[in-house]
């Protein structure tokens, strides 16, 4: 039969230093209550041994794992990656790491990774996009502290919010292009969620404001680039047709260029076109999309610090951080062709 050779543990680490465990104990916490040679003693034993601290144990004892789950509402549109770009070196900064979950797993109902990630204990959790509130997601923010990112679908009373100011980011969309001339604005506006509706609301308003009319010219996507084309077709089938259109986000605008294009309309010269998120689809030349900017990477850098802040104080009220947008110009807008 084969020997296995065990793991050296912290009790050979101190009777190869010839110290006791709870001095190898302050040495691996870095404690100043250590003399130079017993800190000298135990690295060196820990060193010859090929020691690695059980950091699971470690963790247990401290009751922390320094891990905050990130639920992402999906991975694969580019504002969450980044967003996470602002989030990410924050938490690492102060010694916290992400464990990614993609929330279409989520999508049947059985919040599958909201459960998981509260069975493990995380330190925090942090939910980043549209979420239907749901009774597990309720619990989760109870047990555990929660920060809310860029939706405004949960009302959580220990929670915080950090979300970009839609209702200002459309405003700046209808503004830039009425400012333009256009008068037949429409928009493609999202299916679900209040952040969908906060857009659309503010849409309805701006327009008004302007004695612009709105009828005929909403339809509605479900936020994929499929979704975009789809309501986009149906709105370049209207008499007469719109002369600009506002996109509930970036990947639907883009769907919505495709729509044009096979109706034979040149972006910008015969139509114009706003998304929203300023991703990094949008920035793209050949793209080149008009774009309100939510700040993604500003977003995820005061979620970060939301999070942090919460972890210290769980039990206190939840609180709403609104990020004002600005407008990115690019080429895919202009004055309409009949001006």
């Amino acid at each position: 039969m084969t020997n296995i050779e065990r793991p050296p543990t912290i009790r050979t680490v101190a009777e190869r230093a010839g110290v006791s465990k709870s001095l190898v104990s302050l040495v691996l916490h870095d404690s100043p209550n250590v003399s130079d040679e017993k800190r000298a003693a135990v690295r060196a034993a820990i060193d010859e041994l090929g020691y690695r601290p059980n950091l699971s144990a470690r963790n247990l004892s401290r009751q922390r794992t320094d891990i905050v789950g990130v639920l992402i509402n999906d991975l694969r549109n580019p504002w969450f990656v980044d967003c996470l770009e602002g989030l990410a070196p924050v938490l690492e900064a102060h010694g916290l790491t992400m464990m990614l979950g993609d929330g279409r797993a989520d999508r049947s109902g059985d919040d599958t990774v909201v459960r998981k990630f509260t069975e493990l204990r995380l330190d925090a959790l942090v939910l980043v996009g549209t979420r239907s509130p749901t009774p597990l997601v309720a619990d989760a923010a109870t047990s555990m502290p929660t920060v809310i990112v860029a939706s405004r679908d949960l009302e959580l009373p220990r929670a915080d919010v950090v979300a970009n100011d839609d209702t200002a980011g459309s405003a700046l969309a209808v503004a830039h292009l009425a400012g333009l001339g256009h008068r037949r604005i429409a928009h493609v506006a999202g299916s679900f969620g209040a952040v969908s509706a906060l857009r659309a609301d503010s849409y309805r308003v701006a327009m008004a404001s302007r004695g612009l009319d709105t009828d005929g010219l909403v339809e509605s996507c479900d936020l994929t680039e499929d979704g975009g084309y789809d309501a986009a077709r149906r709105l370049l089938a209207r008499t007469p047709r719109p002369t600009a259109v506002y996109a509930v986000n970036d990947i639907a605008a883009v769907g919505v260029m495709t729509a044009c294009q096979e109706a034979g309309l040149a972006v910008p010269q015969d139509i114009s076109i706003v998304g929203y998120d300023n991703t990094s689809i949008a920035q793209l030349r050949h793209v080149s999309l008009t774009s309100v900017d939510n700040a993604s990477a500003s977003v995820g850098r005061r979620a970060a610090a939301a999070v942090i802040d919460r972890i210290a104080r769980p039990a206190a009220a939840g609180t709403l951080d609104l990020i004002a947008p600005t407008l990115q110009v690019r080429g895919s807008t202009a004055p309409p062709a009949d001006t």
